[in-house]
């Protein structure tokens, strides 16, 4: 076996290049060259009691090696056929988009309007602190000289205004909101 073994590598060595090279003019991508060459190698050291000596070894290797590449290009077909193209009809290779689903797209946009809807119906002052501050992204500072109030008291319309957005969309269905606007935790309210 150790002779049987050595044998073998000084053939993988005699072959090597070759082989890349014939697998390299059918799949084009140099990961599966690389994979296509070892499966080669795998399947005709398996299959080696089963070489007949009268053929010459380098023929019987590469019809391995072909047929390992034709296979990998037929798996590779009926991978694309399965996957679903992307808005300009191409198939991507990459990893997925960072872009939210249309499935998780569409949930947001309801409960955007379901959320200004809610918004619309606090108190003025609330409803404008909670559209300057969350919606704006402007500081209460800011807010509170624009309404012309303390900061400290713009403070508590937003706390007012997150609890009863809380209140108003827990009775619309909306129980798994907890914070309608994901502001509070950084503003500390």
């Amino acid at each position: 076996r150790a002779e049987a073994a050595e044998r073998f590598n000084a053939i993988v060595d005699l072959q090597q290049r070759r082989a890349a090279r014939i697998a390299y003019h059918y799949l084009r991508d140099p990961d599966e060259v690389d994979d296509a060459v070892q499966d080669a190698f795998l399947k005709a050291f398996v299959h080696l009691p089963s070489f007949r000596e009268d053929l010459f070894f380098e023929l019987w290797f590469t019809r391995i090696l072909v047929n390992s590449c034709l296979d990998r290009l037929k798996s590779r077909t009926r991978r694309t056929r399965w996957l679903i193209p992307n808005r300009e009809g191409v198939v991507s290779d990459g990893p997925p988009s960072n872009e939210p689903s249309p499935e998780t797209a569409l949930l947001a946009k309801e409960r955007r309007t379901q959320l200004e809807a809610a918004i619309d119906l606090l108190p003025t002052r609330q409803r404008t602190a909670v559209i300057l501050v969350y919606l704006e992204g402007r500081p209460s500072r800011e807010v509170g000289a624009v309404m012309g109030l303390n900061e400290s008291t713009v403070r508590v319309h937003l706390f007012r205004a997150v609890r009863k957005l809380r209140s108003i969309l827990s009775q619309a269905g909306l129980k798994t909101l907890a914070d309608p606007l994901g502001h509070t935790a950084r503003r500390g309210i």
